[in-house]
């Protein structure tokens, strides 16, 4: 028997926009990080709750910007093996975090957004999504599903190659069109 395997890796068409904002934090660490080095050195010579208050707020500055600032270049993995289907986030190509894994054969109902039935199931009280696309005029995708008697829907951005081979796995009447 054949293995039906595809995997996606979705990127956001427009990056210039993501790369400025990433070029532009980066400069902001820098110039926080030694505006908190000198304001340290102030410290040293003459001690103030303000100076210290100060240097605080901008070595915390420089920390935060650092670690977020990975969270500009992102992609979405998508892959599909046998009707499992496993969500990665990958953050400025080096650092993959998992997201989660579904087995389609499990979902309630399925389905393109652009279809109507997206709108019902959105429209659903206390349905919690999971938005893991980048390009909101992409071939969006959508899955709910009840796990522990909570609603969830999962939006992702797939290629038409691995919708076809969901299609496959899912139960009858579940995909929506």
């Amino acid at each position: 028997m054949m293995d039906n395997f595809k995997e996606d890796i979705v990127s956001s068409r427009s990056t210039l926009l993501p790369n400025i904002l990433y070029v532009i934090s980066w400069i902001f660490v820098v110039i926080f990080g030694l505006y908190a080095l000198l304001m340290l050195q102030v410290l040293f010579v003459a001690f103030s709750v303000s100076s210290l208050l100060i240097t605080a707020l901008s070595a915390a500055a420089a920390v935060l910007l650092f670690l977020l600032k990975d969270n500009l270049k992102v992609e979405y993995e998508y892959t599909f093996t046998n009707g499992s289907l496993d969500f990665a986030k990958v953050l400025r190509g080096a650092r993959r975090k998992e997201l989660g894994s579904m087995n389609v054969a499990n979902v309630a109902a399925c389905g393109h957004v652009a279809h109507d039935s997206f709108r019902r199931f959105l429209s659903m009280k206390d349905v919690e999504k999971k938005n893991w696309f980048l390009n909101r005029d992409g071939n969006l995708f959508y899955f709910y599903y009840v796990k522990e008697n909570r609603k969830h829907m999962i939006i992702i951005e797939p290629s038409e190659e691995m919708v076809g081979m969901i299609t496959r796995y899912v139960q009858a009447g579940v995909y929506q069109g």
